[in-house]
């Protein structure tokens, strides 16, 4: 019998995957994560997206010159320190990642509305415990 951690596990994977099947972007997952961890923290170093995304530096570079070479993403010298890079999303990055953010938010919003009262409570009162779990 699953456990209430595998239970759990199990439906945000069957979420998550549902969620981006409303994806029309060619971009991956993790570009797409690093345009919104950029459009939420603002401009970063390479090192910090790493940090924050959880993922190896070179990865992160990867990611990033792919972001920058199609005009996702701005790269520039750090004011602070010329040796570093920051990365910005640009107007480009802005608007796929507003267009995937709204497909997706329809499609939740429309089976959303299927739910009863309590069941959307419980889901409003989830997501601080959700995004508790995702920060740690």
């Amino acid at each position: 019998m699953a456990t209430d951690s595998q239970k759990l596990t199990q439906s945000v994977v069957r979420l998550t995957r549902r969620l981006r099947q409303e994806r029309h972007s060619e971009l991956s997952p993790s570009q797409m994560s690093v345009l919104g961890t950029l459009r939420t923290k603002g401009p970063q170093t390479p090192s910090e997206i790493a940090a924050y995304e959880r993922v190896q530096p070179p990865s992160i570079t990867r990611t990033i010159n792919c972001l920058a070479d199609d005009g996702y993403v701005v790269r520039s010298a750090n004011p602070e320190d010329g040796r570093q890079v920051i990365v910005t999303i640009s107007d480009q990055g802005e608007e796929v990642l507003a267009a995937e953010r709204a497909r997706r938010d329809q499609w939740l919003a429309q089976h959303f509305t299927k739910l009863s009262t309590a069941e959307k409570q419980t889901l409003r009162e989830a997501v601080v415990v959700l995004d508790k779990l995702a920060a740690s």
